[in-house]
């Protein structure tokens, strides 16, 4: 996911969008646990889609003020 695609998104998308990533790393970071996770290198990635989203939610947020 790049940053134009995420500034494409309204608000409550990406509040969506962010619920559902922290599902998705919650989930991810359980099945590292249990040694189910094949590919560990997604947790960073979606660790870094996360801080994307918020770093738009917040430039969205000062643009409005």
């Amino acid at each position: 996911m790049t940053a134009e695609e995420i500034r494409k998104k309204s608000s409550e998308e990406l509040e969506k969008e962010l619920v559902s990533l922290k599902d998705q790393l919650f989930k991810l970071r359980f099945q590292n646990a249990t040694h189910q996770l094949d590919n560990p290198s997604q947790i960073s990635a979606v660790k870094k889609d996360i801080a994307r989203v918020k770093t738009i939610i917040r430039e969205q947020q000062l643009k409005a003020n």
